[in-house]
């Protein structure tokens, strides 16, 4: 028997591929699904299962494209109603894989079909559980999502759901069992995630606030909602295409995978109202990009903040990227249900400045020029569009904290007639939060580049600490 978590760190989601004795499983696959496919070619072994713990929210799963390449059942738990062929497990049901066994064990509470998966080895031992969005390392999964969806699934109700499954679903399985989670730190489907991705139970039944069996069903509804913030934008949207299926991954890229000339890649931008999206490093972007382009640096958590600054999972997208990376970027925007990339600049940069087209550019300093800036004039207009609790926990004096999430909503706080210096922790989120700014009509902004941690290293700023209640952390 083999257990592989296949971890992607964009998205902070763990896929499972399990195989014993020439059978194959895989729990939650990413949209793009040659990787577990050449994996059982590899080892000689076919995919009879794809189990899939719920409808995600943060991410398009491959389960529909990975069954139509391998022949595999789709398995869901209770209460699932997908509109493509799948099964509907029973609570309790065990499906043989090879010589082991896997159990169903439906645990409603992130959402009503969420469903944990045991993993019973060939000597009948119950092993590990792969638990999705249900329990978490040192969390469990947020239970206002599927409202968002259904309207009459209150929180409330969700997360008293979430309260008995694990009191009578996960506490009363063994100690030693493995905790296979379906994310870790950097997920939007918890709030306060371990940065570790597996755990044995006895270990989360000591450290996990959520199996507390002192909390009664009240002290948990009322922990567990404390300090959740809204969902990005897309996750509904992801949770529709999850429940009516979607278009294949090789339709995408091959629409997606469009060479264009400066010519031809302008004429794109103006016949379909394409939104450029440049997907290169910060500072790189900011030494010089085409007007109106938005940038989201493929280096930090682009999926999640493509789906939560670009509302419309319809919209219409035009690359800009290093060379080589054109494919990665069409991936990366699929998993997260940006299907309508319509192509990508070719040469990239180098060939729109030879076309002679026109540019556009960020004034970025450094912290130690703006530390001397910020000592001779406390006045400036400064933004920090980092969280909330990264700036609850220290910020500047006498700066506004404007959150990157919801800049789209608050832009009428922002002076159009001032210099405004923006600033997030290392400098990726404010070159995301000028570009858009940028393209929006502000022209008056400068990037603190390395951020805050930048700002503190080059001293005489005041600052001010908070520390934030367990609950907001």
């Amino acid at each position: 028997m083999k257990v592989e978590q296949i971890y992607t760190g964009c998205l902070a989601e763990a896929a499972y591929y399990i195989e014993s004795n020439g059978e194959a499983a895989v729990i939650d696959p990413l949209r793009d699904t040659k990787a577990y496919v050449e994996r059982a070619k590899k080892e000689g072994v076919d995919i009879k299962y794809v189990f899939e713990t719920h409808f995600h929210a943060d991410f398009v799963s491959g389960h529909i494209d990975l069954s139509n390449a391998t022949g595999a059942t789709i398995v869901f738990g209770p209460t699932a109603k997908p509109a493509y062929t799948a099964y509907v497990a029973k609570d309790g049901e065990e499906f043989q894989l090879g010589n082991v066994k896997i159990k169903a064990i439906h645990t409603p509470g992130h959402t009503m079909e969420s469903t944990c998966f045991l993993l019973i080895d060939e000597n009948g031992k119950e092993t590990a559980i792969f638990t999705g969005d249900t329990l978490f390392i040192g969390d469990v999964g947020r239970p206002d999502l599927a409202q968002h969806v259904i309207s009459d699934l209150t929180e409330e109700k969700l997360a008293g759901h979430l309260y008995d499954s694990l009191r009578t679903k996960i506490i009363p399985l063994a100690n030693d069992i493995i905790v296979y989670p379906g994310h870790g730190a950097g997920s939007a489907c918890g709030k306060k995630m371990s940065k570790e991705t597996t755990d044995t139970l006895g270990n989360q039944k000591l450290f996990n606030y959520a199996l507390n069996l002192n909390l009664t069903k009240e002290q948990f509804i009322k922990e567990i909602l404390t300090g959740l913030v809204p969902p990005p934008a897309y996750f509904p949207q992801n949770v529709l295409m999850n429940i009516q299926g979607y278009e294949s991954l090789e339709d995408v890229m091959q629409r997606g995978s469009q060479a264009l000339t400066p010519a031809a890649f302008e004429a794109a931008a103006n016949e379909t109202e394409a939104l450029i999206l440049d997907v290169r490093e910060a500072q790189t972007f900011a030494k010089g990009f085409i007007p109106n382009a938005i940038n989201i640096g493929l280096d930090g958590q682009f999926a999640s903040w493509v789906g939560t600054l670009i509302p419309d999972l319809k919209q219409p997208i035009l690359l800009v990227t290093e060379a080589g990376k054109e494919e990665e970027t069409i991936t990366r925007l699929a998993r997260v249900g940006y299907d309508k990339c319509v192509g990508y600049l070719q040469g990239g940069m180098a060939a729109w400045q030879a076309a002679g087209l026109e540019l556009d550019s960020v004034t970025s300093i450094s912290a130690q020029t703006f530390s001397d800036l910020f000592t001779e004039n406390p006045s400036l207009t400064v933004f920090d569009v980092r969280k909330k609790s990264e700036y609850d926990a220290e910020h500047m004096v006498g700066v506004e904290n404007l959150p990157l999430d919801f800049l789209n909503d608050h832009m009428a706080q922002i002076p159009s007639d001032k210099t405004c210096y923006i600033h997030c922790a290392g400098g990726y989120r404010s070159m995301i939060a000028i570009s858009i700014l940028k393209a929006r009509g502000f022209d008056n902004l400068v990037d603190v580049a390395g951020g805050f941690a930048a700002l503190k290293n080059a001293g005489k700023l005041p600052l001010t600490e908070y520390v934030c209640p367990s609950t907001l952390l």
